[in-house]
This record gives C-alpha cells, structure tokens and sequence, in this order.
C-alpha cells in the first residue's frame, strides 16, 4: 500500500511538473519565431558541401621573421610559430583572429627553428629536431617527429565563403579522443550516425561543435553535448599528437579515413603538439591554464536533489546521513531555493535565517552550495535588470533592442559576458552571499539556454556581443559564454575570500574552463547503459584539459533500481565530483531510502572514498602543475599496447588504481584486460600479471580493483596515515604525499617515501631532487611512496619538504603480498600485528623483514 501511495505521488508531481513547462510554451513559441526571424540570412553549417573551397595556391617563397616562419601562397599566407621544440602554431591568414578567451599563456621563449628548402618543399625542424614540419604546394603539411617517423598529414585548408574546411589523414588504425563532452565510445572513430528510429548507420558520426542544453534528459548517442572542445589526440602505431583549434565558432568534426573540420566562421589558427600523452597534455594546459588546487572538502561526498525547498529539508537530510553514519561534505540547493527563479536570490520565507543555516552546516562538516543562473529576468521590478540597463549590460540584437528569450523566471535578458565592466558587475553580486556563508556556486542552464519551441535552445545567432571593444555576434561567443561567467565567479570570489580556494560547478564551458570550475555531465538518464557512458565521457573531458568532472550518481531522471544505484555509486567514489542528484519528479535518492544490505555497502564505498582522500589530494596537486587528468583512460600507462586503446569499461584513477565497474544488471563477474607489468587484487592481494584478460568475482559487495605493483597508497582513518605498501619485483616504488591546510594559499609539505634495497649507496638527499624532477616516469607515482624489495629485507627512507606540520597522530604501514615477520624504526624494534606495523611519530627510515 505504501508503494502505491507513493507512485501515485510521483504521477502526481510529474503532472504538476508538466504543467509548469506549459506555462512557458506560449512564450517559447513566440521566442521561436523571433529567434528564426532575426537569423533568416544565416546559412546553416554544412558538414558536406558539393562546392569546393578556395585553397592557397603555389607556394612563392618562405623566412623567419621575429614573430615565425612565414610562408606565401599565391592566396594565402601560413605563418608556424614554434612555442616550444615539440609544440607549434599554424596561422592561416588573411584571418580576423578570435580574442584569446581560452589561452592562458600568451608569451613564450622565442625558437628559431632551422628553415630548408627541398627540391618539392620547405621543411621546418625545431632547435633540437624534435619536431619537423613539410610544407608542400597548396599548404599540404606533414608532421615528423625526431625519429623522422610521420605523425599527421594534413590536406590543403579550403576557404568557402566564411566556412573554414580542414582534412587530415587517418591512419587504418588510429584512434581519435577528446572533443569535450561527447556521449559516445571514448574512441570516436566507432561513433556511427543513427537513423530517426535510432539505429546505427555506417556513415562515420558527425560531431557537432554547439553547447546545447540537453533539456532535462539524455540517453548515450546524444549531440550535442553541454561543453565542446575543438581538440582532439590521435593515436597510431607510429605515436601519438594533440590538435586544439583556437576557434570557438560552431563547427562539425567528422573521423573517417580522414578528420575533417568544418568551421562555420572565425580563423583556421590551430596549435600540434607530439610525443607522450602526458606531454601532450601537459603542452595543451599550459597553454590553455592549469586547474586550481580545490579545496580539500570538495573531494568528499556532495548530495543534491532538486526539491530541496526549505532549511527544514535540508536540516533532516544531513541529520539523516549522521545518523546513517554516512560521511557528507555538502549539499547542493537547485533552482527552488530562488525567489521566483531568480538569479543571486536565496528565499528568506524558505531560508529564514540563511547565515546562522550556514553556520550550523559548517559545524557538521557540510558546505551549502547554490546554484546560479546566467539570466536576468526582464522587468523593472527586479534591481539586477534595472542596473544592467544602466550598464548596456545585456545582449541585444543588431538593431540595438535586448535579446529577451523565456528561461525559468520567464522573460530573461543576458549578461554580455565579453564586457569587461559587465564582468566586473557580475563579479559584485556574488558577495552578499558570500558574506552569509555561501561555500560554493553551481553555474547551470549557461551555454547559454533558452525555452523553445523548435530549433536552437538559445540565443539568436546574430546578437551582438562586446568582444573586449572588437565587437561580435553570438555565433563566436556562443561557446565562450559558460565560460566567461565561470571567469567572473572565479575572480569575484578570490577578491571576496582570499583565504579560500574557489569552488564553482559549471554546465557549459570551452577551452580554459578548467581554470575557473569543475563540471557534471548533466542531466543523463537513468539506465545501466548511461551508467557505462559515464565512463568515456569523463575520460574524454580529462583528454580535453576538463580534469574535475562527474556525473549525477544514478542518473538525473528516473528511478533506478538499488542495484543500478549501487553500481553508479561504486563508479562515482573513484570519480572526482562525486555527487548525487536527481530530477524534482522521481524518487528521493539518499542512500537509506534503499534499505539493506544496499545500505550498508554504500556506506562501505562512502567511507573508502574518504579514506582515500590523501591519495586523491596529492593527486590535485600533480593537476594543478601538469595538467594530468586524475581520472585517466588505461592506455595512459602504456600507449604502445593497442589492446588497451579501446578499453572504455575502466578508468585509472592516478597510475596506481584501476577501477573496474559493474554496468549490466545481474553482473557478478566481469573480464578484464591488464595492462603489462605486474598488479595486485585490491580485495585479497592477490597478485597478477598484465597483459592478460582476467575474470573477476564481483558481487554486489564490491567491483573490480586493481593496484599497480610498486605503488604505496596513503589513506587515512582519523589522525592515522596509512600508507598501503604493493612490492614489486620488476622495479622500484616511489611517489609524493602532498599535504597542506586543505584551503588557502599557504604553506604545504612534501613527504617521500622510498623504500630501497637496504645496500644501497645513494644518500636520500640524492633521491628526491631526480624524483621531482621526473614526475613523467612511470617509476613516479603521482602520490604515495617509493619501495624496492631486495630478498626479504626492505629498508623505507622518510624525506620531508615543506613548512607545513605533519598532521598525523600515527602512521601505520600496511605490507601487502609478503607477510611481514619483523621490523625496525630508526634501529628500534617494532611490534608487527597483522602485516603492518604502527609507530606514533614521522622517522626516517624502517627495515622490514618479510617472506613471501
């Protein structure tokens, strides 16, 4: 009888929902019309054109000049300039070029690269011949790397009218990844079209470049996405490359024997780079700009709902998860906890006294999050609209009337984020809230989105935008727009709290976004092959610079089962935003809604994920300076073995974890393929050996997980540092444990752990300076420990850098795959009680005794 109440009140609230969406269709019907109106003379992108583009010509002559290599065509001119010895820029001009919203760096070191001319080209070859360069007649490229081995050739660029048509050469077996956030294999050259039925075609998938609002619900297929990148990574048998189109104009990407590009405006300025996929993404952020370090408390468990209407809801809801035992971080309020969807409003009727709430959250660990939309809503009652009329602030249409669309608050205008005194003005409205404790900003509804009734679900093509002065229509800015508003966010919330690292979840974004805010994947639906989709998508944003990314844990609509939701939970406690959130017209999805035994194994995958914060930690901090996605597709570790090009079942996480998930109901086993070298079964230590396909037992208690040989993992339980010891017999072990205050901008520490045969001759003050150095090596783990095992005497060398106290009461060591039988710290004996050993203070070094 419950159950039967308790559908009749979904149906019911799923009508009350539909109703609210009616409201807005007569609006959104008039918005069509308008919309369609305003951009009657602007041609749709065509992806394939029965015209043929202008290309340059014969190649005339060629110099290097202080700003490159310049080469002339009789209709075009090419200028590659060398930012580094393996990364380049490739201008096509006469060219209008875009603002640069998404570069960070813009000076670099000035490389004169030699210049030959050959019987049938020019080369050009960095200083040090990492990178070599064939320009041919008609502006035919290819690419060499310093083993004169070719790893892209690229077809003459095509002027059609405004369109940009650029085509390379793909190889039989090369894989292409990347493009931001696409629904599809992680490898898009088995992406396919689908008929209107929805069945798959042969003709090769054609990827839209448009941030798009998915409208409450996407199932995997879907284009395009909220967040899309001009960039892609080819992977071949030769080696492997990184292409970024510095274009953020709408485009259509398509991989079939050849990657075409077809921009609908803007330049052909694009930027390569070659050599190992850490390099390449190492190259492309810094380019376009490392995240942040997070806050530490943005690694624990967030929960959402929207629904959450009042300070009562949400009072019970963190009271329940103490009260489940169940760890929480913070609590993420949707558009209900507006005034009349509103943006910058909190509802004083819902949130009676909203600082002293926030106070009370901070007490128990939680932060309140709100959530932000970009438009404005248009009448003289709202002082937001009253000031941004002052400002010229809002998009307007060429005939200089505003651009007024229907969003949630009904009729809406829109920041004119490519103003830097709009900016500034959205960068104030942040602070009242702030000020009442407001822990972080969720940016949705901001490619920017729109009700509609047909067509785009945006804004018209032809608004008109600032541009820094230049001025621009919608169709440049489009992409940027998410982006720049996270820009705002960004710097208004560092003036506001400079004591405090930012925390911003943005929808939409484009190249550079990851200097600003993480991301979700939005609102997927909830189903097991959405589960498997989340997968690549989130692999694919790390390949795309996006390193902080997750999914709505179980999906946004729908109700899924306590086992869909189990497996959903288990992925996402090894994902970086690790939330949950659903839809305002399903089922409540907190984790004791689902009773036991789910309960209890989520609390188990809860409070791992907490005990592994120390590792994930170090890992932000190997993202911050690199670039390094956390979460990592499994070829990271050995892009020269083909069989783990396609694996998109199963993700790193660092180099050391290999999370394996469960994505078919009723799956209580699953095969997986190990890279080389040699692995240990997290659950019973049992070790492997890679490069074989292996089955494992996965009942609903626990998934597949694999720890990389040689790795030490740090955890902790309370004030206790665990560190999780994996010898090898192949090499040593070594990596860094990166501490801090877990906010702010001060001091941090450096601890090293390298566990050596106890012969040794090194001194440690040798080993940490060519460990830091060498950060690429897959000797280096990016957190954790160093060991070698040398018969069955280990010795662990303690190296400490930093000012920041060492914060831990205890340190335990767990040995795993020897029984541990005896072991000294500093030369005193310790007591070893079930494989490990714990002492109450930092040493400098332990001897362990251990037989197989």
């Amino acid at each position: 009888m419950k159950r039967f109440f308790k559908k009749l009140y979904l149906k019911w609230k799923l009508f009350w929902v539909n109703l609210i969406y009616l409201t807005y269709t007569p609006q959104a019907i008039l918005y069509s019309y308008k919309r369609d109106r305003a951009d009657r003379n602007i041609p749709p992108l065509q992806p394939h054109s029965s015209e043929t583009g202008d290309t340059p010509g014969k190649l005339l002559k060629a110099e290097n000049t202080e700003t490159g290599t310049i080469f002339n065509f009789e209709k075009a001119e090419l200028e590659l300039t060398f930012l580094t010895n393996d990364f380049v820029r490739i201008t096509w001009k006469p060219t209008i070029l875009p603002y640069p919203y998404g570069i960070e760096r813009q000076e670099w070191e000035t490389l004169e690269p030699l210049l030959n001319q050959t019987e049938n080209a020019w080369t050009v070859t960095s200083p040090n011949a990492t990178l070599t360069i064939q320009v041919q007649d008609e502006g035919h490229l290819k690419f060499f790397d310093a083993q004169h081995q070719l790893i892209r050739e690229e077809y003459p660029p095509e002027k059609l009218n405004e369109q940009w048509i650029h085509r390379a050469n793909l190889r039989p077996e090369e894989h292409i990844y990347g493009l931001g956030e696409r629904s599809f294999p992680l490898n898009l050259r088995l992406a396919k079209e689908v008929t209107k039925k929805g069945k798959p075609t042969s003709e090769p998938k054609k990827f839209r470049m448009w941030n798009f609002d998915a409208a409450g619900q996407y199932s995997p297929g879907s284009d395009p996405m909220y967040l899309c990148i001009p960039l892609y990574l080819g992977l071949h048998e030769q080696g492997s490359y990184l292409i970024f189109y510095e274009n953020p104009y709408e485009a259509i990407f398509q991989f079939s024997d050849t990657a075409t590009a077809n921009f609908s405006g803007g330049a052909l300025r694009y930027y390569f780079t070659l050599g190992s996929l850490p390099k390449l993404i190492e190259n492309y952020t810094e380019l376009t700009g490392h995240s942040p370090l997070p806050p530490r408390w943005a690694l624990g468990y967030h929960h959402s709902r929207w629904g959450f209407g009042t300070e009562t809801q949400v009072r019970e809801t963190y009271r329940n998860f103490e009260k489940n035992d169940l760890p929480l971080s913070a609590i993420h309020l949707d558009i209900d906890v507006m005034v009349d969807y509103q943006a910058f409003t909190i509802d004083p009727k819902r949130f009676p006294d909203l600082q002293r709430f926030t106070q009370e959250l901070e007490v128990h660990g939680v932060k309140f999050i709100s959530i932000l939309n970009p438009g404005v809503k248009y009448t003289r009652h709202n002082q937001m609209f009253l000031q941004g009329q002052i400002l010229h602030g809002f998009c307007k249409y060429p005939n200089g009337k505003l651009v007024i669309a229907p969003v949630w608050p009904g009729w809406t205008v829109f920041p004119d984020f490519t103003h830097p005194m709009v900016r500034r003005w959205w960068t104030r409205q942040y602070l009242y809230l702030l000020e009442v404790g407001v822990g972080g900003f969720w940016h949705d509804m901001n490619e920017p989105a729109a009700f509609i009734a047909w067509g785009d679900r945006s804004l018209p093509k032809v608004t008109r935008h600032f541009v820094e002065g230049r001025g621009g229509d919608h169709r440049e800015i489009h992409n940027v727009y998410g982006m720049l508003q996270a820009s705002a966010a960004f710097e208004s919330l560092r003036q506001s709290r400079p004591h405090h690292r930012p925390f911003i979840v943005s929808r939409a974004g484009w190249a550079g976004l990851q200097r600003y805010a993480w991301v979700w994947t939005g609102d997927i639906e909830s189903s097991w092959a959405a589960l498997r989709q989340t997968i690549s998508t989130v692999i694919g944003l790390g390949l795309s610079g996006i390193s902080y990314s997750g999914s709505d844990t179980g999906g946004f609509q729908g109700n899924p089962s306590a086992e869909l939701y189990l497996r959903w939970f288990q992925m996402s406690s090894f994902m970086m935003f690790y939330r949950t959130h659903s839809s305002n017209n399903v089922e409540h999805r907190t984790p004791w809604i689902y009773g036991e035994p789910t309960l209890s194994i989520l609390r188990e995958f809860l409070k791992f994920r907490y005990r592994l914060i120390p590792y994930i930690y170090t890992l932000t901090r190997e993202t911050h300076q690199k670039g390094y996605p956390p979460v990592r597709p499994i070829f990271w570790l050995d892009p020269t073995d083909s069989n783990l090009w396609d694996i998109d079942d199963a993700f790193l996480l660092g180099n050391a974890l290999m999370i394996c998930p469960i994505y078919q109901p009723g799956m209580r086993s699953r095969n997986v393929y190990l890279p080389p070298g040699e692995w240990y079964h997290f659950w019973d230590d049992q070790p492997l050996k890679g490069s074989q396909i292996v089955e494992f037992d996965a009942p609903l208690e626990r998934i597949p997980l694999l720890i990389k040989a040689g790795s030490i993992i740090p955890m902790e339980e309370g004030k206790t540092l665990i560190l999780h010891l994996y010898p090898t017999r192949e090499r040593n072990a070594q990596g860094l444990l990166y501490s801090d205050a877990g906010d702010g901008y001060e001091t941090s520490r450096i601890d090293q752990f390298q566990l050596q045969p106890s012969f040794t001759s090194a001194t440690t003050n040798q080993l940490l300076p060519v460990l830091l150095a060498n950060t690429e090596s897959d000797q280096i783990e990016s957190s954790g420990n160093s060991m070698k095992q040398d018969g069955n005497s280990m010795t662990l060398i303690w190296e400490q850098q930093g000012d920041y106290p060492f914060s831990y009461q205890q340190i335990q060591l767990q040995l795993h795959g020897f029984n541990l039988q005896k072991a000294w710290i500093d030369d005193l004996e310790i007591t070893c009680k079930n494989n490990s050993i714990i002492c109450d203070r930092p040493f400098q070094q332990a001897r362990l005794i251990a037989t197989l």
